[in-house]
């Protein structure tokens, strides 16, 4: 039937990124953020709201697309390369 993937389900697997290499090292980018900027940058900068918003953004993209991909790899793709982006 068309839509339905290899499995015959209409939505495939999707989720399961806690177990991800990529997400693991995503969680630790965001501690080693935070503990860098509560290290060295002044609290008030605008530096440090950067710096947390990005890695905070590169995690959720990463969950949120390995989410997304049950039901569209486009969607998985684009918030993989929004993760990207952010992390670099």
């Amino acid at each position: 039937m068309e839509g339905e993937n290899r499995g015959g389900e209409l939505i495939g697997p999707h989720g399961g990124y806690r177990a991800l290499k990529s997400y693991q090292a995503t969680e630790i980018i965001y501690d080693g953020t935070i503990r860098f900027c509560d290290r060295f940058i002044d609290r008030r900068s605008r530096t440090v709201d950067q710096m947390v918003q990005a890695a905070r953004s590169g995690k959720q993209n990463i969950a949120e697309g390995s989410m997304a991909s049950g039901t569209s790899k486009k969607t998985e793709l684009k918030l993989v390369a929004v993760a990207r982006a952010s992390l670099e």
